[in-house]
């Protein structure tokens, strides 16, 4: 569905992906991790057509979408969950979705609604309610929610459980899970290198702009670097596939 092939990418003089490769197959969860200031970001802002690499190639749908326009990649239906969420705080949750599907028509929206208030009946309740009111894990919720409205082929997050409390994380990730279940392929990048790689199939490792280790999720979770790097010698499994 996704493959990047030696994707680099530059602020000026200063590289921040350095020859980048990795894949996402139809169905899978896919998770990147690494610590903060790793590249992850840049690499999907470049995803989503916000940054331009300096070499390698994107393909999505067996599609080049590295010179691809923002508002193209979100119609052909690679959609990103931003960090940080970035909602429209003085809009409504409905408003808030409405904008989320509004690149398909009245019709559209009218349909998915019922769908994403059954995936997340908190935003059903609240849904004449302005977002910047919203707890932290309902924002995260509308957030995702709202980029379910655009129809994605890949659901991407960006740090889905920044900021949030470890059991409103629990939620996030089984909501992960369920969309998965449900035939929704997802590229999930973490800091939380725990969680991803708990719920994932498959990972890659990132490492100040490179990828410097990958493989089944559930093998890297038991590798010495990853436990040192990222887990620590005392983690034990919380999530169950």
């Amino acid at each position: 569905m996704l493959r990047v092939k030696g994707l680099s990418v530059r602020y000026g003089t200063m590289q921040v992906l350095r020859r980048v490769s990795f894949h996402v197959s139809a169905d899978e969860i896919v998770a990147v991790i690494g610590a903060n200031g790793a590249g992850k970001s840049t690499l999907l802002r470049t995803l989503s057509g916000l940054h331009r690499p300096s070499e390698g190639e994107i393909r999505f749908m067996n599609t080049p979408i590295h010179r691809t326009a923002p508002e193209r990649i979100v119609r052909l239906g690679l959609i990103q969950v931003p960090e940080a969420r970035q909602l429209f705080p003085n809009m409504t949750v409905l408003e808030n979705l409405e904008l989320g599907g509004f690149i398909y028509g009245g019709k559209h929206v009218e349909i998915s609604l019922p769908q994403i208030y059954e995936i997340f009946p908190v935003l059903s309740d609240r849904r004449r309610q302005k977002a910047g009111t919203l707890s932290g894990g309902e924002q995260q919720m509308l957030s995702i929610g709202r980029a379910l409205m655009a129809k994605p082929r890949l659901l991407v997050l960006d740090e889905p459980s920044m900021g949030l409390a470890p059991l409103i994380v629990e939620e996030i990730y089984q909501t992960i899970q369920n969309l998965h279940r449900m035939g929704t392929t997802v590229l999930l990048v973490e800091q939380n290198a725990m969680g991803a790689l708990a719920i994932s199939d498959r990972a890659y490792v990132l490492e100040t702009g490179r990828v410097v280790l990958s493989g089944k999720a559930s093998d890297l979770m038991e590798h010495d670097d990853v436990q040192r790097a990222y887990l620590g010698r005392d983690y034990q499994h919380k999530w169950e596939r």
